[in-house]
């Protein structure tokens, strides 16, 4: 760690997290090395059919209070503490599940949206995932104490599950159009606000430290490519290699929770 450190020391630094962050919260990684296959829904299969969306709600009624209950791990809250001593201006973060800002993180960008909320695709209307599931547990009585069993948790609160040919979905209370959560599903986009937010978060910073993220999409590994265009040091820790490897400074693979720990009590 004595090279991170180093270059680090002294640094206002911009931070960017995947799910590699979460795992010792008990959130799986898909995406690490030995994490097991997953094939997500995408953006397109979602809005194609009526019974892709059936499907992606049946899971994710499962799921989701999973990300509801799971609590920050040390890494969040180093990364928070980092914040309130200045050390660190903001993070942006890859993952859904809202650890961040529990742990006490203020400025926080969710590039990929957030699990607590939906929203209608036709009129915009925003509804908090809570209340949506109170209305399909209305809807579709006892479907979760009968379907418990084919819960397997995944990083967007979905879950794992052969057949729901019988489950209700809600549509939006304001209009009746068409509930999506606010995530960005594979094949969607970021929204161009959350991506400037980003930007501005990079540009104000002396360095840029990824933690716990393979830089597997653009959306992530845009900010490395800008800090490093920039000129700025780029700090890479996590396990397993990434496609940012090129761009760092420094590399470290370890756990995160221990690394930024540690980075928080030294810098």
């Amino acid at each position: 760690m004595a090279p991170v450190v180093h270059v680090l020391s002294g640094a206002t630094t911009a931070v960017l997290t995947g799910a590699g962050v979460s795992t010792d919260s008990g959130v799986p990684d898909y995406r690490s090395p030995g994490s097991p296959p997953r094939r997500p829904m995408t953006h397109q299969e979602f809005l194609a059919t009526e019974a892709h969306r059936r499907h992606y709600w049946a899971r994710n009624h499962l799921g989701w209070r999973f990300l509801r209950d799971v609590a920050p791990n040390a890494g969040h809250e180093a990364l928070a503490r980092m914040e309130h001593e200045g050390i660190v201006n903001g993070v942006i973060t890859q993952n859904v599940d809202l650890l961040h800002l529990r742990a006490g993180s203020r400025n926080v960008v969710h590039l990929h949206g957030r699990y607590d909320r939906v929203v209608c695709r036709d009129c915009g209307n925003v509804l908090s995932r809570e209340h949506l599931d109170e209305v399909l547990t209305r809807l579709n009585p006892g479907w979760r104490e009968r379907h418990i069993d084919d819960v397997e948790v995944a990083p967007d609160a979905d879950a794992a599950l052969e057949s729901t040919a019988d489950f209700r979905v809600a549509d939006c209370p304001r209009c009746g159009g068409i509930l999506m959560p606010d995530v960005v599903f594979f094949g969607g986009s970021t929204p161009r606000e959350r991506v400037e937010h980003a930007r501005s978060i990079v540009d104000e910073a002396d360095a840029l430290l990824v933690a716990g993220s393979s830089l597997a999409v653009m959306s992530g590994l845009r900010f490395v490519r800008q800090a490093a265009k920039s000129g700025k040091p780029v700090v890479i820790i996590t396990r397993g290699p990434t496609r940012g490897d090129e761009l760092a400074t420094v590399k470290v693979e370890m756990s995160t929770t221990t690394a930024l720990t540690y980075l928080a009590d030294v810098l």
